[in-house]
């Protein structure tokens, strides 16, 4: 596989123990290497299986983008990695496959990941006034607003949340 990839420079190729190969590509490259393993006649990556989104908080690369491609012909798989700063963006995909309109919308949803020229870039899982985003790991666990039902003004409530066990002291002696 490795024999094709010989004048694509910035691109690692990794090999791990179960026989998973893992391309690693620079994100100006990526629609690029898409197009050219889907139409390859060695290649035939025709099937985008998802695409994934992973927060590395304590690395320079805060975040990484998952591509997982099938070829159906040849009956393999191949994973793609795209490593990403806060502001860096991503080229959306969809140009190559149609079924990345969602994930793309999925990962900028709960990461914030934005892909650049995508047709239709807005939240897929969280409302629409929803801010920040639920699966970057400086993201509190409990939110910030609170929603509850109140019985005099019949009506849903949004409070900002109160946590009542910020100054709590934690005896961690065993009693028995």
């Amino acid at each position: 596989m490795s024999k094709y990839f010989n004048n694509l420079v910035p691109i690692l190729l990794e090999q791990k123990k179960t026989d998973e190969h893992i391309l690693i590509v620079e994100s100006s490259r990526l629609l690029f290497v898409l197009n050219f393993l889907k139409k390859h006649f060695g290649f035939r990556f025709s099937l985008l299986s998802y695409i994934a989104g992973v927060d590395l908080i304590s690395f320079s690369y805060r975040f990484c983008v998952v591509y997982d491609l099938l070829s159906v012909k040849y009956n393999s798989r191949l994973r793609i990695k795209v490593f990403l700063t806060e502001i860096t963006p991503v080229f959306s995909c969809v140009s190559v496959f149609i079924n990345a309109n969602w994930w793309e919308r999925e990962v900028w949803d709960m990461f914030g990941i934005y892909f650049e020229e995508h047709p239709d870039l807005r939240r897929i899982l969280t409302d629409y006034g929803f801010e920040g985003y639920p699966l970057r790991k400086d993201f509190p666990l409990s939110g910030y607003l609170e929603l509850s039902y109140n019985e005099n003004k019949k009506q849903i409530v949004v409070e900002p949340l109160e946590l009542s066990q910020d100054f709590r002291f934690f005896s961690f002696e065993i009693p028995w």
